[in-house]
């Protein structure tokens, strides 16, 4: 992932510009990068290293949004309304 692209996902989610470590932060970086490693298995489906990156990263977006779910609800919601993503 771009530099570039990471700044902006942490001037747009992170608390000030220099948040990187918060969890919402984290599931925005997360989340682009599932992005683009799920369309690269789409072109290579024989990939089965990058399949088993792919499902580390999702664990790791899934524990922040676990931490987002039991102690900051509100952020939680609207992490899952910005990521278009399904709980």
């Amino acid at each position: 992932m771009d530099r570039t692209i990471k700044k902006k996902i942490m001037s747009k989610h992170g608390a000030h510009e220099k948040d990187t470590g918060s969890s919402q932060v984290q599931v925005a970086i997360l989340t682009e990068r599932i992005t683009e490693l799920s369309s690269h298995l789409e072109k290579n489906p024989k990939d089965n290293n990058s399949r088993r990156g792919l499902l580390g990263l999702v664990g790791k977006r899934r524990f922040h949004l676990n931490y987002l779910r039991i102690y900051k609800k509100e952020e939680y919601d609207k992490v899952l309304k910005d990521h278009k993503l399904r709980k």
